[in-house]
């Protein structure tokens, strides 16, 4: 990068340094037409400059696109081989050891708990590969958004803490028409990240409720919340902050990319806010939920 941007400057301070100098020549040998030549260079003087500048910020986007992606490799790899050696060692351990039932037992849900996250991971990856996809339409269907709520809730209270830390408060019965895999994904996402974020065993509300006329889904936690600039920037596709090589939370900077675009194609909005005393409260909005 750095090799990249002082090539780069050489070759605008060369191109730059040409401009005056064949000006130069112009009005030496044509000094009647001084104002014409001086007042043309000036303009392309301003056009190339503008156009550098231009270039340049590309340059940086697309160089901040492969550091991106890049982590995204990094941090797929860590996500892939972490729940697979942890399987492999469970299995392992109940092969090679004569356990009694009770240990079996717990080594076995463990490994069900790995095998969850594994399946969470690769719904991420296809389902951003199908939004990717312009032409891809997301196939609609009426379901119990309660129900598929509670269910997500249900798997993840699971895999959080031994003591009751998902809150849920839902509305019964909530009759919904969207793609039922495509907004599980978003409800997974918005839950799995406040457990992501929060302080061991904290509290984590859900609720869902219409009110004038628009339904509403909401995942509240009090883990470290967001900044505002931060808030600008986390739904972008593998956008992730700190370094991938230090960060000690999980995850591959698709999740909240996906929870936008899946909403975004169902018409629904969602928006970030601070949550009292500390925390993050993601909201989200359907103006027209149902067929």
């Amino acid at each position: 990068m750095k090799k990249a941007l002082i090539l780069f400057y050489f070759l605008i301070l060369y191109s730059i340094s040409q401009l005056l100098w064949w000006g130069y020549i112009l009005i030496k040998f044509e000094p009647d037409r001084k104002g014409m030549i001086i007042g043309e260079g000036l303009i392309f003087l301003l056009i190339f400059v503008w156009g550098a500048l231009k270039l340049k910020n590309q340059f940086k986007r697309e160089h901040k696109i492969h550091q991106q992606q890049q982590n995204f490799l990094l941090s797929i790899t860590h996500e892939l081989k972490s729940p697979l050696a942890s399987i492999k060692l469970y299995i392992q351990t109940i092969l090679k050891r004569d356990l009694d039932r009770e240990q079996q037992k717990m080594f076995l849900s463990n490994s069900l708990k790995d095998i969850e996250r594994l399946d969470d991971l690769v719904e991420n990856v296809l389902l951003t590969t199908k939004l990717e996809n312009r032409a891809y339409n997301l196939p609609k269907e009426n379901f119990n958004f309660t129900e598929l709520i509670m269910s997500v809730v249900d798997r993840l209270q699971k895999n959080a803490c031994k003591t009751q830390v998902i809150k849920p408060d839902l509305e019964e019965n909530i009759q919904i028409h969207a793609d039922k895999f495509a907004i599980t994904n978003v409800v997974t996402n918005l839950i799995e990240n406040a457990v992501k974020y929060s302080p061991p065993c904290a509290s984590i509300v859900v609720k869902l409720y219409v009110e004038e006329g628009k339904l509403n889904f909401s995942v509240a936690d009090h883990g470290e919340g967001i900044s505002d600039e931060e808030k600008k920037l986390i739904f972008n596709k593998f956008y992730r902050i700190g370094n991938e090589s230090t960060r000690k939370t999980k995850g591959t900077g698709l999740g909240l990319y996906i929870v936008k675009t899946v909403l975004q194609k169902h018409h629904a909005n969602i928006r970030v806010k601070n949550n009292a005393p500390s925390g993050s409260i993601f909201e989200v909005t359907f103006d027209n939920y149902a067929s």
